[in-house]
């Protein structure tokens, strides 16, 4: 009997997702636990495993489209195996996969007659499967009723479309081959150019070049020059989510110099003795020990109610290809340095190859954004919430200083703490990073 792939639902918060692409074509052999397709969410790209043995007999939901949690995209089976025709897909993606003969298009894909039209040589919003498939058919986008979200051209809108009958051809227009040559070179239609003795030539295309120009000079080049894509799930996730952190926390940034001295001694000899670990962790490590300390920067605010966690779950921001997740250290304060820095790198790996478990997302107290390694010396992160304080981690350089009335160079590190002046006064912020500067410049101290 055949099983219904459907679209999983990879978290409580998840309503909708986006076929990235099928790992497998129809008709291909799929193993149980094998990966069958990635799913892009609003936080990241996941793959999804096939959960029985069998022969993909059929994709209901093409790479690029977007149907509901739950939502029918396709059937495993046994080879020759007849399954329902498009039953139980979401509207929006009754299409066969690109490996689907193109008579295998079911009813559902047939033409949209009351589709949104495009007028000629206007942008066409499509989703890139379809643009595909127009391009192998040859179909003007433009010239394809759209019936998917706000007028975006989807797959079983090419599917469906039948281009109107040709119409008769056009006696053919006499010119030069030289002519003929460089209309060819340009994309000119030489029935566009008026012939001065009989027949079209390069002195004609010339003078059509130059009025053409003189009636819309930029007319090709602002063409070229823009391009509309929409964005992604996770790329407008990160937008709603930095716009409504935006708009609810009044928010003071402070910058602090760190003497990295003491630090960099510290990490050489925990390397001889074979323990490799980055600044990342050590901030990890040793701002955990300041907010336990300082619990109101590792509080949250909740209908005018402060909620004060006796635990710090770390987030540490990873920017990915498409965008950025901040997956949590649990309990990090009561970690030891091995311990994070085995769970950054997993975190990251986990986050990069689009397996992070997503309550690795969730109950976040603090989070520690790293640009340094890009040469950056100060910036004003954006709070994540409902966490009330976010530190930014600068890059480090060699600075002179003066140390007991001489100068001398040392490694500085610029910290940019961004807190929400609701519940942190700039004073219990200074003070803060006053302690974090303590503890850096004085490793020992995370013994006290």
């Amino acid at each position: 009997m055949a099983t219904e792939v459907l679209m999983p639902k990879l978290g409580l918060t998840m309503t909708e997702g986006t076929i990235d692409e099928w790992k497998k074509n129809v008709g291909d052999t799929v193993k149980k636990g094998e990966i069958l397709f990635s799913v892009e969410t609003d936080k990241l790209t996941n793959d999804v495993e096939a959960e029985a043995d069998g022969v993909l007999l059929k994709i209901l939901v093409p790479a690029g489209e977007t149907v509901a949690c739950k939502t029918l995209i396709g059937w495993l089976g046994a080879e020759g195996e007849a399954v329902p025709d498009g039953a139980g897909a979401a509207p929006a993606a009754a299409a066969e996969a690109p490996a689907a003969p193109a008579a295998a298009v079911s009813a559902a894909a047939a033409p949209a007659a009351a589709g949104t039209a495009h007028a000629a040589g206007a942008y066409v919003p499509a989703t890139p499967y379809a643009k595909k498939l127009a391009k192998e058919k040859g179909f003007d986008l433009a010239a394809i009723p759209a019936t998917g979200y706000k007028g975006v051209v989807v797959a079983r809108d090419v599917l469906g479309f039948t281009p109107a009958a040709a119409a008769p051809a056009a006696p053919a227009v006499k010119a030069s081959p030289l002519a003929e040559k460089v209309a060819a070179d340009l994309g000119i239609d030489l029935k566009d150019v008026k012939a001065a003795h009989g027949r079209v030539l390069a002195e004609d295309l010339l003078r059509y070049i130059a009025e053409t120009r003189e009636k819309a000079p930029d007319s090709e080049a602002t063409a070229e020059r823009e391009e509309v894509k929409p964005m992604s799930g996770m790329r407008k996730a990160i937008a709603k989510n930095m716009q409504n952190s935006h708009m609810t926390s009044p928010t003071v940034t402070f910058n602090l110099g760190i003497d990295m001295t003491e630090m960099k001694r510290y990490r050489e000899q925990l390397k001889a003795k074979e323990i490799k670990v980055s600044y990342t962790d050590l901030l990890v490590k040793f701002v955990s020990k300041a907010l336990t300390e300082f619990p109101l920067l590792n509080c949250s605010v909740e209908d005018n109610k402060i909620i004060y966690k006796h635990y710090v779950n770390m987030g540490v921001a990873v920017a990915l290809d498409n965008g950025l997740v901040v997956p949590n250290i649990t309990d990090a304060d009561k970690k030891s340095l091995t311990e994070i820095s085995a769970e950054v790198k997993e975190l990251a790996k986990q986050a990069r190859e689009g397996k992070l478990p997503p309550e690795k997302l969730r109950g976040g107290t603090f989070t520690i954004t790293n640009l340094g390694m890009y040469g950056i010396e100060s910036f004003s992160p954006i709070i994540n919430q409902p966490e009330v304080a976010i530190l930014g981690v600068n890059t480090m350089e060699d600075k002179v200083v003066v140390r007991n009335g001489e100068m001398c160079i040392r490694p500085i590190m610029n910290l940019s703490l961004t807190a929400d002046h609701r519940v942190v006064d700039g004073s219990v912020a200074a003070q803060f990073l006053q302690r974090v500067k303590s503890l850096m410049e004085n490793p020992a101290l995370i013994l006290a």
